[in-house]
């Protein structure tokens, strides 16, 4: 029986720790070891086990694999339980300390590779994704609507081609100071564009905000794509519309050498089911092909 795996894995304390860990943030076995000073095998043998007994997700990200805790609805509760009652543990508190600067790690790599290609930025985008205009498709999908916030907004050319329409509410969001200054000089007489220095998994933006949402090329560059997703709804105003555009998951590494990137895009199945996990209705699924035999994928959700 699958419960008497989970309690069984459950009953070692470093597999108990490793859950602890992994129940926050989503780590490669390289990570892992850093953190909990074990070697790499002794780590692989305790991570093995988590899976078996479904306790623990893995992806595999091009050389790497994730790990994560599992999201499913009937291992939650077990995974909540056993974590709440060692959060107090100094030793366990220190681990998450140490997972969290990893992140960090990661998130300043990302914002040191957009200060550097930020003037260049729309043209390195040409390289992989050739003429195709998608945002031209996100404009003709967001007629109609009154408020509007881009999420990864980058240099602002989608924001530029939607402030024609001078009804709107127009906010543009980025985690790059240099990318908002280019969005700056490209959108100098845009008053009605209000733009902002944040995170998407951390938005600088009030519940129920907008009506509308886009996050277009954004979500392979965050570390925790769920926890980004999961904002949006907050933001969302019920009814809401949520346009998100990503590379479909791909294996070719060198695409991180020209726009950067987390991940190699994702599976449409993975999507779908954060959508669906954060409290999104997907409504369509569009895949649409650009260069280097890459595609982007085109989900459409409400709130």
């Amino acid at each position: 029986m699958q419960i008497i795996k989970q309690f069984k894995a459950l009953s070692d304390p470093t597999r108990l720790r490793l859950l602890h860990i992994l129940n926050e943030v989503e780590l490669s076995v390289n990570e892992i070891v850093s953190i909990v000073d074990m070697i790499q095998s002794g780590v692989s043998r305790h991570l093995k086990i988590l899976l078996e007994s479904g306790l623990l997700a893995s992806r595999k990200e091009g050389s790497f694999m994730y790990y994560c805790a599992s999201r499913h609805p009937e291992t939650r509760p077990l995974i909540t339980l056993a974590c709440a009652r060692i959060q107090d543990d100094p030793l366990f508190r220190l681990d998450l300390e140490k997972a969290r600067q990893i992140i960090t790690i990661r998130k300043n790599r990302t914002k040191r590779f957009f200060s550097t290609v930020a003037p260049q930025w729309e043209g390195l985008k040409k390289e992989v994704l050739g003429n195709f205009n998608l945002n031209a498709i996100l404009k003709e999908r967001i007629l109609g609507r009154s408020s509007i916030a881009d999420l990864g907004c980058g240099t602002g050319e989608l924001l530029g081609q939607l402030v024609q329409e001078n009804s709107r509410v127009l906010i543009g969001v980025d985690a790059s100071p240099e990318m908002l200054e280019q969005a700056r000089i490209k959108l100098p007489d845009a008053g009605s564009i209000e733009l902002r220095l944040g995170e998407v998994e951390y938005l600088p933006m009030k519940d129920l905000e907008v009506d509308t949402v886009v996050m277009s090329m954004v979500l392979y560059h965050i570390f925790q794509p769920e926890k980004a997703i999961l904002e949006v709804f907050r933001v969302l105003k019920p009814g809401g519309v949520f346009l998100l555009a990503d590379f479909n998951h791909h294996d070719q590494e060198d695409i991180k050498n020209i726009i950067g990137g987390t991940w190699l895009g994702f599976e449409k199945q993975q999507v779908k089911e954060w959508l669906v996990q954060s409290g999104f209705c997907p409504a369509s699924m569009d895949e649409y092909a650009v260069e280097r035999g890459l595609s982007i994928n085109l989900f459409t959700a409400r709130k």
